[in-house]
């Protein structure tokens, strides 16, 4: 979760060096292992970096030998070790064993089309010197933040807003349509933000600046497969389960490339405890193991994350939070999140992140997208529900749906408001149907 930040002029214009300095200052909680700052003239790069992968060479910004090309980069590309090879094998040389030197050189080698090449996640600021380019980009799904603005000719990019807000001149006006996003979304839908003046670059996003002009080009689209259903249903469900089995297993060997320890987190479902089996099977020994017990019984997955831990036989480590904590935590949830935030799930999250810091780990692996990807989460089933309700407005069963859906949250039975606004939605979908 390195810090990038950086500031790009047309016409060679001098950057006073106090600005990169103040963004990278505002990042030090995203890299607080090591950091740097380049400046030339117009352009400036600077990082805040948390050492996973060459903890002594792979420092940053950092340049190629004859100093034609800059980065400042965030997250990992797990097929370094692959990229590198192909790249020694076209006469490249390193000086680091660091995923960054190799993205420095893909850039080189092939300029926008290497993120072609990458597995990984990643937003990466790169500089051309002798074409004056600036070349930003962000992974597929955009796991990694970049933000950027345009103040007197200047472009300021950085992973978050407040880096930006360090640079005179940039607004902090809120965007009411940023606003609208959040309360209907849940979250902005890039590249608007809440904030007039800064833009988010869209996930599978690239932006080359030359010259003083923007051009932000996709990268990456989904693909989804053009054959039918019916076609795709002769394949049996246990080659299915084993290609999925094996594709999942290699994703876990390529994030476990790391130069620190590695932990996984363990909810109690089923997503977390399948990638922390994964790890223990590729690493040969089980992982350190962390998970939230909570003292609201309801919300409680303890029994199931211990039962996990014993059964893979990690050293488990379990943070307890109460609503107390929660309260506390929220400010500063708020604060890292730069944007209204409309449930506190965040805040245990953000308290268990930061015990797996203070107990000497960087990285840790999760079940998380997993529900976005399978389809697991509920609230599917309560869009179902929904078109029920819409269809049948005079069911009897509307409420009595809700309940046995969550049948285990026996709070939600004596919480018939809940019950109402999911109601209402239901109400609003039909008038726009």
């Amino acid at each position: 979760m390195c810090g990038i930040a950086g500031i790009v002029a047309a016409d060679r214009a001098e950057i006073d060096p106090r600005w990169p300095a103040a963004m990278i200052a505002t990042l030090d909680h995203r890299g607080p292992d090591d950091g740097g700052i380049h400046v030339e003239p117009g352009i400036a790069l600077a990082h805040a970096r948390l050492s996973i992968i060459d903890v002594a060479g792979g420092c940053q910004p950092m340049s190629t030998v004859d100093g034609a090309f800059w980065i400042t980069f965030n997250g990992e590309i797990f097929n370094y070790v692959e990229l590198r090879q192909a790249l020694a094998r076209n006469g490249h040389r390193f000086r680091t064993r660091s995923d960054t030197e190799v993205l420095l050189h893909l850039y080189r080698e092939y300029g926008a089309d290497a993120v072609a090449a990458l597995n990984g996640q990643w937003a990466a600021g790169i500089w051309d010197a002798r074409a004056r380019v600036l070349f930003l980009s962000r992974d597929r799904l955009g796991v990694r933040p970049m933000y950027y603005a345009v103040v007197d000719n200047r472009l300021l990019f950085a992973s978050e807003m407040k880096a930006l807000f360090a640079v005179p001149g940039v607004s902090r006006e809120l965007d009411p349509r940023g606003l609208d996003n959040v309360f209907t979304f849940w979250t902005t839908l890039p590249p608007r933000t809440i904030f007039k003046s800064i833009q988010e670059l869209p996930p599978g996003h690239s932006l080359t600046w030359r010259d003083g002009e923007i051009t932000v080009r996709p990268h990456w689209t989904p693909r989804f497969p053009e054959a039918s259903h019916a076609e795709q249903t002769h394949r049996e469900t246990a080659v299915l389960q084993e290609e999925l089995l094996q594709r999942l297993e290699q994703a876990t060997r390529l994030r476990l490339r790391a130069d620190v320890p590695v932990g996984a987190y363990v909810s109690g479902g089923l997503d977390s405890a399948v990638v922390a089996a994964l790890a223990s099977r590729v690493n040969g020994a089980p992982p350190h193991t962390f998970s939230i017990a909570f003292d609201a019984a309801d919300f409680d997955e303890s029994a199931h994350q211990r039962q996990v831990a014993s059964m893979l036989g990690t050293e488990h480590h379990e943070l307890r939070c109460s609503n107390e904590d929660i309260a506390r935590a929220f400010p500063d949830v708020v604060w890292h999140a730069e944007t209204p935030v409309l449930r506190t799930a965040p805040a245990p999250l953000y308290l268990l992140a930061r015990m797996v810091r203070d107990r000497g780990f960087k990285v840790v692996l999760t079940g998380e997208g997993a529900d976005e990807t399978l389809g697991g989460y509920d609230i599917f089933k309560e869009a179902k529900i929904r078109r029920f309700w819409s269809k049948f407005p005079s069911s009897s069963r509307r409420a009595s749906l809700v309940r046995r859906l969550y049948p285990w949250l026996r709070d939600l039975h004596r919480q018939p408001g809940i019950v109402q606004c999911i109601i209402g939605l239901s109400k609003a979908e039909a008038a726009f149907t």
